[in-house]
């Protein structure tokens, strides 16, 4: 799809856009951002009440007739109120090994997958053979082909359309995937890239597994897709009232390997997660981000919208300490961590959607995006309305 140099930030038609072939006249990436044209959250139907899914987890994890203190009030501390699932309630003890649960991943990922980029597309006017460049994260399965070459087929884009499989980045990947869809963009300016982020949390869960990893990711995870449709503008074009993204970093922290990822085996993923993640946020992220900013004439200050991964209360309690934000700051974080738990790197890419449709911002505000994933890393995304 090839957006006109004329007005980058017109909407394309189906009708009005090229089906493909050479990029046209580019300028120098400098003078260049990408727009955020659109982004679109799929959930699925099964939801339920914290109260009903730690009982739930009790009888999946726990030996029968284990006392359940702890895991109740883990989940109670989670700040977490509903979550959607991506299958019902009884289903789940039925799963057996790995395989059934891939294979639960695998059709639940299509339908949700196909039905977050089916609205995104439309809230940007767009149709599936435009898209150029389809990155699609997931870190709760694995298929080959991948989940974005199946939507590609099914949804009718084009043969010739880029895609990027991603897995292994996890919670991060939605900013990471936002700020990759960035990079590309300024050097294919008439293109429309897309990404995608699968994550069914659910369906990693261990049975029979007492750990604490398992115990406090069964009180925080939930399920969702989520669907960001971007393209390149000029960067002195302020018209869109959408946010374009300015700049971005990736932090990569030495010898944190052990915090955060899977222990994969027979039984699928297996959790890990520290207890001394919000300690290492705490310390690298209030430098670590004012660096960041300072690299932009910025301060904490200066940003009017903070979009973080909800990872957990601790830790955007330790974000909000590390960066002296004022109270409020991290609302949207808490309201979704609240109304759909932690979907992985589906959640800041909701929170940035509840963000552009609910609360119109003036033209010149600033925004933050951020989250962390396994590695351990974290990621940062500039946004300007």
């Amino acid at each position: 799809m090839r957006v006109p140099t004329a007005d980058p930030l017109a909407p394309v038609t189906p009708s009005a856009a090229p089906a493909g072939g050479p990029i046209g006249e580019r300028a120098d990436p400098d003078g260049w951002k990408s727009v955020v044209v659109a982004v679109r959250t799929a959930l699925p139907e099964h939801r339920y009440t914290q109260d009903e899914l730690t009982e739930l987890i009790g009888d999946l994890c726990l030996a029968p007739g284990a006392d359940r203190t702890v895991l109740r009030r883990l989940h109670g501390a989670a700040g977490v109120r509903t979550r959607h699932l991506a299958l019902p309630l009884d289903r789940y003890a039925a799963l057996g090994d790995f395989g059934e649960t891939n294979a639960a991943w695998m059709a639940a990922g299509l339908e949700l997958g196909e039905r977050a980029l089916t609205c995104a597309l439309e809230a940007a006017v767009l149709s599936p053979s435009e898209v150029d460049l389809l990155v699609c994260t997931s870190i709760t399965g694995i298929a080959a082909p991948s989940l974005d070459a199946r939507l590609a087929s099914r949804m009718g884009m084009r043969p010739d359309v880029k895609r990027i499989p991603v897995f292994g980045l996890g919670c991060v990947a939605g900013a990471a995937g936002l700020a990759r869809l960035h990079d590309y963009l300024l050097g294919h300016q008439g293109e429309v890239a897309v990404l995608l982020s699968v994550e069914l949390c659910s369906l990693t869960l261990q049975q029979r597994d007492d750990s604490p990893a398992n115990l406090v990711a069964g009180a925080l995870f939930g399920d969702g897709a989520a669907a960001v449709v971007a393209h390149a503008a000029r960067a002195d074009d302020h018209r869109s009232g959408r946010p374009a993204v300015v700049a971005t970093r990736s932090l990569l922290y030495p010898d944190t390997e052990h915090l955060l990822g899977w222990t994969i085996g027979a039984g699928g993923f297996r959790p890990v997660v520290d207890a001394a993640i919000p300690d290492v946020v705490g310390a690298r992220i209030g430098p670590d981000l004012r660096d960041f900013l300072a690299a932009q004439g910025l301060t904490p200050d200066d940003i009017g919208t903070w979009i973080c991964h909800p990872g957990g209360p601790r830790i955007l309690t330790a974000v909000a300490h590390a960066l002296d934000l004022p109270d409020g700051a991290l609302d949207s974080a808490h309201r979704a961590l609240a109304v759909s738990g932690n979907m992985s790197s589906a959640s800041v890419l909701r929170i940035l959607e509840d963000v552009t449709t609910n609360t119109p911002l003036p033209p010149g505000s600033w925004g933050l995006m951020m989250a962390m994933g396994p590695g351990f890393c974290v990621e940062f995304v500039l946004l300007r309305w």
